[in-house]
């Protein structure tokens, strides 16, 4: 009986619990076939596609029973997203006749979409994040599609047919965002898809004109997005008809007039986005009835009247941005009734006032920006946010003039960035900001504060950016100072680092802010500058470590600089201008190998400059006002005029002048005046003539006798441009108001501008505080009206306007190489492999034109990410040659003041002031290996060996850990060959040796070469 249940058991286990004897159900052969064929004609097919008895257990391939009889499987659903498959679909039809699903979304597949427009089965089609291109097929042709996903491609031309793409009653969501679609928006009427399309997604492509009137008969539509284009116009009134609406974004678009007032039947929009419009007029009343609304943004419009909305009838609403617009009167007391409300700017309007008392219930307020308003009565304003428990960042500057920083008798407990710079406050540095112990960023600057630094600060463990410039601090610079937890080694921060909205951070008065996203972009830095601190510059100042940026400028101290201010290890900036120090300049800082930026200027300094490195590079003026410095290569004695430096004049000089030499230098100093006053007045009687340069006031100071903003831009001859005035390019960036900042070039800020023909432009304003502008100016002038090539940012126009230059560019929709690489959360991972290697290709064409055909030849000498500007196609432009200098073929260009960017200068510059194309080669190398790595060329954030891009890169070639080199986004054995090659390129071109680079035109055939392997692949 025993053996019995032993071979009942056994019996069990075997055909029961062994899966090696469950025969799987076979797949149709035909669907085997249709697969092996469709991976046949990849170049990368998917892997693991090999035993056709389990075709439906391949990666990807789902199946279910029944379809063609003979109980086979069959493939019902094939879901590929994410497998570095590439190469071209198919010209032959699928023949899977039960396929409902297909995803291919998040590979690098090329050519047009057309082969896809014959498997008409499809319910679900997702193509997103590949390379497709060409144009659009008619939808029509699959008449049971229900979503359609083509986002994040290079398609072009218009929408085919109507506002569904001709597509069946069946579609819900249509998504083609992030293409190069243009063209107006299709004025047939949708009649197929009116009453079924749900979502409708267009954004970040080139749509132009007004919106067609069908578009408000798409009346299920849920989500609508037109962000990123060039729609024009007003918007309807018919709006009201899209009922059942929950997102609705018209952002970044041309829009003017009001919005109108027809949200009343709106009651499920849950978000409304419109910023960065010329919306007009005042809020529509009936914005009150949307009860779901959640986000509200509207910034940077036109906006006027009061903020009188019902806020009372928004109880889920969480975020509120009306910043940069022109309201008046004071803050609606009703917002109080908005319990969820979590982000909350009206930044730079005309609001006044008092903070309502009531917003101290606002408990899940964490974000708020009150700038640039006229809000008084700080003292109530404070004790009232207190109340906001959760709040983390508070803006406040540009308020309360005049007041007195008040006591309050506790801090924020999670405070994170407090602003209340250029308030003209008055008072000391307050007690209650000990008790913010989460602040990491403080800005005090521009006020009237007095006192001294309290000894407390080193309470404030997590702090990183503090700005308490241009006040009237005095006394000595406190010791804990150097005590920062934060700066003296990193610490562990105690939010996920997201602000939640952009903020903007002014240096200079005379400029406009640079936008910071996130807390993490912030350096960490200590600006004491302009103030009155006296005594020694403490030597445990080399303790921090962390530290950025250290400007002790325009204060009274004194004594020598210590040597130990070369342990701090990460610095980039070092001012320690107008100052009493004496002394030499520490050797030892030479080892500060991040360092960009550095001055001693007019102090009591003498000796050798430190040789060697980055000092080589560093300007006459950094050291200017200091008569008893010099280079190595000089006397250093107080009586030789050193190049640059005010020359000392001896003090027994004017024993040994006589009568008659006084009497010869004034008859020659008439003389001069003389022939002085001569060419002034020849100046002045030539005063008609017309002058593109002429001087005007660009801040609307007074002006002279004629009107300048109906002064005329200059245009050259490849701009489609013409007859703009100065009135225009203010009206185009709304007084460059820094919501329309894009970009920091050299010397100057950019700005997107809105032309009057519809156009888009990019504005570079160099400021008048610039050294060097007027030279900059001419050398981009002179250089970019003759260098006309593909890949090259286009120079349009110029002006001259008070003391602001201006120059027009061709505007490139998707900004900077430098921003999809490391500034987008994302970026690196839209950007392909095949896109990144025809960005490379581009970018060196672009510089071999201008090595080898602009006459005369131009040496970029800033060739960076951020100067590799990508236009809508993704094609890479060449930009900012203001740190251009032209030069005469084989001639090299001889510079006193080498200027270049941290991480992309060659080595041979801390050698010889010599600007050669070779330097531009070794810049472009660490270019590619920007695109090869997804890594910054200098990243203090990595560890000691890993922060310099070419060494870690040279390091891990001769560990033969090139894998390891390679972006995972971008990573793959299909492209393995490829990224070799690419690689060994870059590694040529930052040899140390400059005689073993490639030329520039060498480089590009290299890299064609890459790009002739991969069409043969």
């Amino acid at each position: 009986m025993a053996s019995l249940s032993f071979i009942i058991f056994f019996f069990y286990l075997v055909f029961f619990h062994n899966p090696f004897l469950v025969l799987p159900t076979p797949c149709d052969p035909r669907d085997v076939d249709a697969l092996r064929s469709f991976a046949g004609n990849l170049t990368a097919a998917p892997p693991a596609w090999s035993d056709p008895a389990r075709c439906c257990e391949w990666p990807g391939v789902v199946c279910s029973p029944g379809g063609r009889g003979g109980g086979n499987l069959t493939v019902t659903a094939l879901l590929l997203s994410g497998l570095n498959l590439t190469g071209p679909l198919p010209l032959l039809p699928l023949p899977l006749p039960h396929l409902r699903v297909l995803d291919l979304s998040f590979n690098a597949l090329t050519g047009p979409l057309a082969p896809l427009s014959r498997i008409q089965t499809l319910t679900s089609l997702n193509l997103s994040s590949n390379s497709f291109n060409g144009s659009l097929f008619d939808l029509s042709s699959l008449p049971h599609l229900s979503h359609f996903n083509a986002s994040n491609n290079s398609l072009s031309g218009p929408l085919p047919s109507d506002l569904c793409g001709g597509a069946a009653p069946s579609l819900r969501v249509l998504d083609l965002s992030a293409n190069r679609l243009s063209g107006p928006l299709p004025h047939r009427g949708a009649t197929n898809c009116s009453g079924t399309l749900r979502e409708l997604h267009l954004s970040s492509n080139s749509f132009s004109g007004e919106l067609p009137e069908p578009l408000f008969d798409l009346i299920s539509l849920q989500k609508l997005s037109l962000s990123a284009n060039n729609f024009v116009g007003d918007i309807s009134v018919n709006l009201s008809s899209l009922s059942n609406l929950r997102v609705l974004d018209l952002s970044l678009n041309s829009f003017g007039g009001s919005i109108p007032d027809a949200f009343r039947n709106l009651s499920m929009l849950e978000q409304f986005v419109a910023h960065s419009n010329s919306f007009t007029g005042e809020l529509p009343p009936s914005l009150s009835q949307c009860s779901m609304l959640k986000v509200l943004d509207l910034r940077n419009n036109s906006l006027t009247g009061s903020i009188d909305l019902d806020f009372s009838n928004m109880p889920f609403l969480r975020t509120l941005d009306l910043a940069s617009n022109h309201f008046v009167g004071p803050l609606p007391v009703n917002l109080s009734n908005c319990q969820e409300l979590q982000t909350f700017s009206v930044a730079k309007n005309s609001l006044s006032g008092e903070i309502p008392e009531e917003y101290k219930t606002l408990v899940s307020l964490s974000i708020l920006s009150l700038s640039n308003n006229s809000f008084h009565n700080m003292s109530g304003a404070l004790n009232v946010l207190q109340g906001c428990t959760k709040l983390n960042t508070l803006i406040l500057t540009k308020n309360f003039h005049g007041e007195e920083i008040p006591e309050l008798s506790d801090g924020f407990a999670n405070l994170e960035v407090l602003a209340l710079g250029n308030c003209d406050l008055k008072g000391q540095i307050p007690l209650w900001l000990s008790k913010c112990e989460k602040l990491q960023v403080l800005d005090l600057s521009w006020n009237r504060l007095s006192g001294s630094i309290p000894p407390w600060i080193d309470q404030l463990e997590y702090l990183t950016y503090l700005d308490i410039s241009n006040n009237s601090l005095s006394g000595e610079i406190p010791k804990s100072l150097t005590q920062l937890k934060s700066l003296v080694f990193a610490q562990t921060y105690p939010s996920s680092n997201s602000i939640g909205m952009p903020l903007y951070v002014k240096r200079n008065k005379t400029t406009c802010g640079l936008q910071y996203n996130q807390l993490s972009s912030f350096p960490p830095s200590l600006y004491l500058n302009d103030n009155r601190f006296n005594g020694t510059i403490w030597p445990e100042f080399g303790h921090l470590k962390a530290l950025h940026v250290l400007d002790l400028s325009k204060n009274n101290l004194s004594g020598s600089i210590p040597e130990t201010l070369s342990e701090m290890e990460n610095l980039e900036v070092l001012d320690l201008s107008w100052n009493q120090l004496n002394g030499s300049i520490p050797k030892s800082l030479s080892k500060l190998t991040f360092l960009s930026k550095f001055s001693v200027a007019h102090n009591n300094l003498e000796g050798e400059l430190p040789s060697g490195d980055q000092f080589f590079t560093f300007s006459n003026s950094s050291f200017e006002g200091n008569p008893r410095l010099c280079r190595s290569s000089m006397p250093c004695n107080g009586s030789q005029s050193v190049v640059g430096f005010k020359p000392e004049i001896s003090t027994n000089m004017g024993s040994r002048i006589g009568r008659s030499s006084i009497l010869g230098i004034t008859i020659s100093i008439g003389v001069g005046v003389a022939l002085l006053l001569a060419v002034v007045l020849l100046n002045m009687s030539r005063k008609d003539i017309v002058d593109p340069m002429a001087e005007e006031d660009l801040e609307g100071g007074p002006h002279r006798s004629s009107d300048s903003s109906s002064k005329l831009v200059f245009f050259f001859p490849n701009s489609d441009t013409k007859d703009l005035t100065i009135g225009d390019l203010l009206k185009s960036t709304n007084n460059f108001d820094q919501a329309n900042i894009i970009g920091c070039g050299g010397f100057g800020l950019v700005y997107k501008a809105y032309l009057p023909d519809g156009s888009k432009a990019a504005i570079k304003r160099l400021s008048g505080d610039c050294g060097q502008m007027e030279r900059e100016f001419h050398a981009e002038v002179e250089a970019l009206s003759r260098a006309q090539h593909k890949n090259l940012v286009s120079l349009k126009g110029y002006c001259k306007y008070g003391n602001d230059r201006l120059l027009i560019y061709s505007y490139m929709e998707n900004g900077s190489l430098d921003y999809w690489l490391h500034e987008r959360a994302d970026g690196g991972s839209l950007l392909k492999w095949e896109m990144r290697l025809r960005i490379a290709q581009g970018s060196a064409r672009g510089l071999a034109y201008l090595h080898k055909i602009c006459k005369p030849n131009i040496i970029h000498r800033d060739v960076k990410s951020s100067n590799i500007l990508l236009d809508e196609k993704f094609e890479a432009h060449l930009a900012d040659f203001g740190l251009s200098r032209l030069i005469r073929p084989y001639d090299t260009h001889v510079t006193t003041d080498l200027v270049g960017t941290l991480g992309y200068i060659p080595p041979e510059y801390s050698q010889s002031l010599i600007a050669t194309p070779r330097g531009d080669v070794f810049s472009f190398g660490v270019v590619l290996l920007e695109l090869l790595t997804g890594r910054r060329p200098v990243d203090v954030c990595k560890a000691k060996g890993c922060r310099d891009l070419v060494s870690w890169v040279i390091r891990m070639k001769a560990e033969k850990k090139e894998e390891q080199i390679f972006d995972s986004v971008i990573w793959s054995k299909v492209h393995e060959k490829q990224l070799l090659m690419v690689l060994e390129t870059a590694c040529k071109c930052i040899s140390s040796d400059p005689r073993h680079r490639p030329s520039i035109d060498q480089v590009v055939l290299w890299l064609d070469g890459v790009g002739s392997d991969a069409q043969s692949c």
